[in-house]
């Protein structure tokens, strides 16, 4: 693999790069965007790595955000109002494993070296057409290989978030990790435990969300450790049972892939501190009931309206446990084509119906659940008229 002569850089990305220069600064193109660029993907967003100060960048442009400002991240606005992120060129001179103090006033190469694996570290000037790449990331990714920049313990300690990148991109290209980083990896796991829930949530989601192979990608987590800290429900889970099939490409929900894998998904979204609509997601899925008690009419009715707004989530559950699709899915189907009655907000009479012929307090919710199980029944049951007539006999 040879880098490309040039490469089709947006006007927008060229008018930064033009005014930095202008003003006597360096600007190089990094990161992800010339990664998936040499890896066959085409970007149409680049990040800029300066070395100017971000006082400097705020005084350059117009329009500007200071998206991290801490970091030494601005966002310049172009006239569309896209936003472009401009960072300059650091050095970190302090870590916990979790954050960094940085210092400015040094070289692109230094910029480069403080960045988590090789296929990461390359710089290209979209000026002037040069590449950098001192670490060898074109190499690495010719190779198919995921490997730390310098020392992998170093660079795992400084922030152990990088552990879980690793395998994200290891999972996402299909790539090998160079044995030395992935022993490295191994050693620093119990550094993961730093990390906030947050962090490690984003990683799982994004991991889950771009693996070629989910499988792969959650034994990767089991092997390195990570799932004994943050996931256990994943080492007991099905994965470790040899009962998961590989989901189809297509399906990438994080919620739903995370109810595929694990014992408990409520219990590791709630650690992971996943939103409320997502725990309800997991918690529907995992108290279920799974599937209809048969595959009648009345049977898969009275299942949809046990189950509400997960139904559609446990059917894909069912489907990807088994690798075929459910043999109620088309009754479900055409229960939804008609419009049958689920609910009770879906019969023909309500409780105030119902307090016309003396019911109150309790029993109008009795009659009512009684009604609701004879329409699920028999549908035509659901008019007005005859609604009225069954709550009469049963009063």
């Amino acid at each position: 693999m040879t880098f490309p002569a040039a490469l089709e850089i947006p006007e927008s990305i060229l008018n930064v790069a033009r005014v930095l220069e202008d003003a006597g600064h360096e600007a190089w193109c990094v990161g992800g965007s010339l990664r998936d660029i040499l890896l066959g993907h085409p970007q149409s967003d680049f990040d800029i790595a300066t070395s100017a100060t971000p006082e400097q960048v705020q005084r350059l442009f117009r329009r500007t955000v200071a998206v991290g400002i801490k970091y030494g991240t601005i966002g310049v606005l172009d006239r569309d109002r896209a936003l472009h992120e401009v960072t300059t060129f650091r050095r970190d001179v302090a870590t916990d494993g979790r954050h960094a103090v940085v210092e400015y006033g040094v070289s692109l190469e230094d910029d480069l070296a403080r960045r988590d694996f090789t296929i990461n570290a390359i710089a290209y000037h979209p000026l002037r057409h040069e590449w950098r790449d001192p670490f060898g990331g074109q190499r690495d990714i010719q190779d198919r290989l995921i490997r730390a920049v310098g020392d992998p313990g170093q660079r795992f300690a400084e922030d152990y978030l990088r552990i879980l990148r690793g395998l994200r991109f290891a999972a996402r290209f299909d790539f090998s990790i160079a044995p030395p980083t992935w022993a490295a990896a191994r050693a620093a796991a119990p550094g993961l435990a730093q990390l906030s829930a947050e962090r490690v949530r984003d990683e799982w989601f994004k991991g889950l969300a771009t693996a070629r192979a989910i499988t792969q990608f959650a034994s990767l987590w089991i092997e390195v450790g990570a799932a004994q800290l943050w996931i256990p429900e994943l080492v007991t889970g099905p994965l470790s049972r040899g009962q998961i099939v590989e989901p189809p490409a297509q399906v990438r929900d994080p919620i739903l892939l995370t109810a595929l894998l694990t014992s408990r998904p409520t219990a590791v979204l709630r650690r992971l501190r996943a939103s409320n609509a997502e725990i309800d997601r997991a918690e529907a899925m995992e108290t279920g009931p799974e599937e209809p008690a048969g595959r009648d009419d009345p049977s898969v009715r009275r299942w949809l309206s046990a189950t509400g707004y997960a139904t559609d989530d446990l059917a894909a559950l069912w489907a990807l446990r088994r690798n075929k699709q459910p043999p109620w899915l088309e009754t479900v189907q055409q229960i939804r084509r008609r419009g049958d009655p689920l609910n009770r907000s879906d019969l023909a009479i309500s409780g105030s119906d119902l307090q016309s012929l003396g019911a109150s307090g309790p029993e109008i919710g009795r009659i009512l659940a009684t009604l609701l199980d004879r329409v699920l029944q028999e549908p035509s049951l659901n008019t007005r008229e005859r609604l009225l007539a069954v709550a009469r006999e049963i009063r």
